[in-house]
């Protein structure tokens, strides 16, 4: 027979999970502390388990509590999102909030989000650029793309993308200027620009072309790939980045490949929801379209690099 647990008995579990603290979830749901210990006690007499530590005047999570959390506060937040979705949007249209790294967001996902209208009008995107972690089980993002993500937290999953291709890009007026840039060895004589939080970087560059002398020390330096990018446009020096990022400055002839490269190739963002999320509709439908995107400029990047086997000068 199935178990059933009291649902007041839950909502008053989430709250002091969340908030680690049984007088916090008390000002959080409206009711005494007393009134939460006693909710929880119930619960834990119908899980037949403890779910926390109580020491003194203070609570933690015991091993199977923290485990059980993960779940409930994951399902509670699906619940919020459920409801103001339900509330805020009109009718037929779903709200699907997506957290991006900023460089991702400003040079890839924003300027085709309109592919994705065109293909699932009744999605409406909310896009946030940000640095800062994010956690997931608050129901505040549905997708999160994250920059080096490294193990999906607890209760999620995650996706990766295609490797990223990098190799040096500059303006074609840089290419062709004073100091051409023909081969490797050219480089010595411009300007680096740095993107420092990259996985990769001209350090790793330097280490495959042993021949080449570089002054690692001196250049331009930025905490952002956009910005980085839009250095090099501006004609300020040599970026070493993704391909997949600087596609439009390319295709536009706002920075060309100045060389043939040996492409340098790391595995950098990855697409995370919660388990619970992953096969929504909405979710499901963005995440078919944004790895069929990537999946099309994986395979420009393959024929544009092909195009420049035969050595000749960016135009």
């Amino acid at each position: 027979m199935r178990k059933r647990v009291s649902i007041k008995a839950l909502q008053a579990f989430e709250a002091a999970a969340r908030l680690q603290s049984f007088a916090t979830a008390a000002q959080d749901l409206g009711l005494t502390p007393s009134a939460i210990s006693h909710q929880v006690k119930i619960l834990e007499e119908q899980l037949g388990f403890p779910l926390f530590h109580r020491v003194h005047r203070s609570v933690t999570l015991t091993d199977a509590g923290r485990a059980y959390a993960a779940e409930i506060i994951a399902a509670f937040a699906r619940i919020d999102t459920a409801t103001r979705n339900a509330t805020t949007a009109g009718v037929g249209t779903t709200i699907l909030t997506v957290r991006s790294m900023p460089s991702f967001a400003t040079q890839w996902l924003m300027p085709r989000l309109n592919r994705v209208k065109e293909l699932h009008p009744a999605i409406d995107i909310r896009l946030q650029a940000s640095v800062s972690p994010i956690d997931l089980t608050t129901g505040a993002v549905d997708i999160d793309i994250r920059y080096k993500p490294g193990p999906p937290p607890s209760g999620c999953v995650m996706a990766q993308f295609p490797e990223d291709t990098i190799v040096p890009m500059c303006a074609p007026e840089l290419a062709n200027g004073l100091n051409p840039i023909r081969r490797p060895q050219d480089l010595s004589r411009h300007i680096l620009i740095h993107s420092e939080i990259n996985i990769v970087g001209w350090r790793d560059w330097a280490r495959r072309h042993r021949g080449v002398q570089l002054d690692m020390e001196r250049g331009l330096r930025f905490d952002r790939s956009f910005m980085a990018i839009n250095a090099a446009v501006n004609g300020m020096g040599v970026c070493l980045d993704s391909l997949l990022l600087a596609r439009r400055e390319l295709e536009s002839g706002r920075l060309v490949i100045p060389f043939p490269p040996r492409p340098l190739k790391a595995q950098g963002h990855g697409f995370v929801t919660l388990k619970s999320s992953f096969d929504l509709p909405k979710v499901r439908l963005f995440r078919d379209w944004l790895f069929d995107e990537l999946e099309a400029c994986r395979q420009w990047e393959e024929r544009h690099l092909a195009s420049l086997q035969g050595g000749a000068a960016p135009r």
